[in-house]
């Protein structure tokens, strides 16, 4: 075994794409033997749906970061690790705007309290305003790997090490900070929050779900999504590492390793949970939630009792993104440049588009379809 000592530094070094494509951040820094498993050769399909990119534009390439596009007022807003900030029409596909920060990003952007706002590896927070001028840079200490989450003013960003800030959207002052003690293990994920009107939502360490008050960083609530289990640390490493949905009155989060479960907000009841690992963060619709694991499995679970409706397991060992729903159709990308659409009805996959080749970083609800960022710099525009 590792001595002890080294584990942390291991796992510090795993690429950050763990938050967004599924694969093991453990065999991806030797700690543990991957299994001699290929890509899943893509098989036949009978498609029912077409995909299209309707444009294709350059923001530049990720370099192994977990970069993620937002899209708010008709545009996209796309950051990339040599620090363009680039915002293209979301109809048209013309590059409105590129900002060149002049720094290595590392996490993808956020827009809201009027803001602009992208991450560094050296822990810095740079706010933009509408025009790409900088309104405000802001020190937090620690790699900044995942976007930032705005509401009520308030720019709320997370750090590597666990680490949660409250920022003045305004001039990027420091409202708060909550820390806790971490376990010696953790996940170098692109673990986010999720900021929604007075609340900040996290996963966390341990198997655990929080909630914060985001005017002061209090502490409002807190569950239990799954219990550390094993006899050594790397086996019981449990961390709710993808971002939890809020689904109506209720919550839903998984932990690597872990359980997928989702409670009742106002009481914090467990309305129930199913064993299965993943580090992504899930996607629902009306009728189920949906989950890919770590093998690259796709999940429908019924959103009211959590049993199993469906696997599809035609994808495994793709390196998957975090699913989406889209136009009632469960989309996700592979690490190969390739997105999958998927029936809710019964997994089975009746769509598919090739993009560039490099993996799919992230999919995000755009206008009548979705955008996607691609690991080489590509960003699309895509409708089923």
């Amino acid at each position: 075994m590792m001595p002890r000592r080294l584990l942390p530094v291991a796992l510090a070094l795993a690429a950050t794409l763990a938050g967004c494509s599924s694969w093991n951040p453990l065999v991806a820094v030797g700690i543990m033997k991957e299994t001699a498993h290929p890509p899943t050769p893509l098989g036949a399909i009978t498609a029912t749906v077409v995909p299209k990119a309707v444009w294709t534009a350059q923001a530049g390439a990720a370099s192994g970061f977990g970069f993620r596009p937002d899209v708010e007022g008709g545009r996209i807003y796309v950051a990339s690790t040599e620090g363009p900030v680039t915002v293209i029409e979301e109809e048209t596909g013309k590059v409105h705007q590129r900002t060149d920060t002049k720094k290595k990003l590392s996490s993808g952007v956020e827009v809201g309290g009027n803001r602009v706002i992208v991450g560094t590896l050296k822990g810095e927070v740079i706010a933009y305003d509408p025009d790409g001028k900088e309104a405000w840079t802001t020190s937090v200490g620690g790699e900044v790997i995942s976007p930032a989450s705005v509401s009520r003013n308030v720019a709320v960003v997370r750090t590597a090490d666990g680490r949660i800030f409250g920022l003045s959207a305004v001039d990027g002052k420091r409202r708060w900070v909550f820390q806790r003690p971490m376990p010696a293990l953790l996940l170098r994920s692109e673990s986010g929050v999720k900021a929604m009107g007075g609340d900040v939502i996290a996963g966390y360490p341990n198997g655990k779900m929080i909630a914060l008050d985001i005017e002061d960083g209090s502490l409002t609530w807190e569950v239990t999504v799954a219990q550390p289990r094993g006899a050594t640390e790397l086996e019981r490493i449990a961390d709710v590492a993808g971002l939890p949905i809020v689904d109506g009155n209720n919550v839903c989060a998984a932990a690597f390793q872990g359980k997928v479960a989702c409670f009742e907000i106002a009481s914090r009841n467990q309305l129930w949970s199913r064993d299965l690992s993943t580090a992504l963060a899930l996607a629902a619709d009306t009728r189920n939630v949906y989950v890919v694991d770590d093998t690259g499995a796709v999940h429908a679970l019924d959103k009211t009792s959590g049993a199993s409706v469906w696997k599809n397991d035609k994808l495994l060992y793709r390196k998957l993104t975090a699913p989406l729903v889209v136009a009632g159709l469960v989309v996700v990308g592979d690490g190969l440049g390739v997105i999958h659409v998927l029936s809710p009805d019964d997994g089975a996959i009746v769509g598919r588009l090739a993009t560039d080749g490099s993996a799919i970083l992230a999919i995000v609800p755009a206008s009548g379809g979705a955008a996607i960022q691609t690991a080489k710099g590509a960003v699309a525009l895509v409708r089923f």
